[in-house]
């Protein structure tokens, strides 16, 4: 499914479904031009996440066409089943679509979030201009999205694109001493924001944030760190690469979207054979890539 001229949307309403916040917006011509936003209730229940985010989107919708919903979790056929139950406690086979888009009389297409905000760059963003694309948000966790033929890939069980939970030597075991391989972990355990804040807190730093900065201004134990993500999210791009054909590559997050952070991805990508070397980049739609690719999406399917 090819995107939408985001110049001649009309306006659509998308809903943003996040363990810290939720968020509504109106988005005209592929931007955002109004957005409400407010923290995700605790526990976040279906039925209080739901009623939350209808409450929130009902101003917004009388002028809207249609809805995107983005959500962490697995999503396939408008369902959302958690991955992460700690956070998205009963969230099992919930018929998100369906309870928001009569919620607010409106038709209503629900997507992954990474695979919302891959679908965003690629349509009015930073895949503009690519058929084989992939979008990887470096934050709370790691997560990705694909368009492969200019097509957002969505496999039948909600599960496509988890490159967060590819697998990739341990080497931040808590209290373990791990030999030079380590044992095998989730890539985003590894890697994540959540991560390196674990990270920056044994090696004497506050938080992920003060770990980058001190990496960056050339503190060497906190490079080590900072490098060793970096390098990991760079090798498992050239695996995708090699794997699938993807030629353009676009970080986000607030870790994938610091300037050190893409160029440590592209010096551990060096070391791969050219053809394995896709082109990376920072998203160009930041926090708003999830809205605006959930309503183009919408958009889309509702055609």
């Amino acid at each position: 499914m090819t995107p939408t001229d985001p110049s001649s949307s009309s306006p659509l309403l998308a809903l943003d479904i996040g363990g810290t916040s939720i968020r509504a917006a109106l988005i005209e011509r592929g931007r955002v031009t109004e957005r409400l936003e407010v923290p995700t209730p605790r526990p976040a229940v279906p039925d209080a996440v739901i009623a939350s985010a209808l409450g929130l989107a009902t101003p917004l919708a009388p002028r809207a066409s249609a809805l995107g919903v983005a959500c962490a979790g697995a999503v396939a056929g408008g369902r959302v089943t958690a991955t992460a139950t700690h956070t998205f406690p009963g969230w099992t086979d919930i018929a998100l679509a369906e309870r928001l888009g009569d919620g607010l009389g409106l038709p209503c297409a629900a997507l992954n979030d990474a695979r919302a905000a891959a679908w965003g760059e690629f349509a009015a963003g930073a895949g503009r201009g690519t058929s084989e694309f992939m979008f990887v948000t470096v934050s709370t966790g790691v997560g990705a999205g694909l368009v492969l033929g200019g097509r957002l890939h969505l496999a039948g069980n909600g599960l496509d694109a988890e490159l967060g939970f590819v697998s990739v030597p341990a080497r931040w075991g808590a209290g373990v001493e791990v030999p030079a391989l380590g044992p095998l972990g989730p890539l985003e355990f590894e890697t994540s924001g959540t991560a390196l804040g674990e990270q920056a807190r044994r090696l004497g730093h506050t938080d992920a944030r003060a770990l980058c900065d001190a990496a960056e201004n050339g503190n060497a134990v906190a490079e080590a760190a900072y490098a060793h993500s970096a390098a990991l999210i760079g090798w498992k791009v050239a695996d995708v690469a090699a794997l699938l054909g993807v030629t353009r590559v676009a970080l986000g997050g607030s870790v994938g979207l610091r300037p050190g952070y893409l160029a440590r991805v592209r010096e551990a990508l060096a070391h791969f054979p050219a053809r394995y070397q896709p082109e990376v980049v920072h998203a160009e739609l930041g926090a708003d890539a999830g809205l605006i690719g959930a309503a183009l999406w919408a958009e889309r399917v509702g055609e």
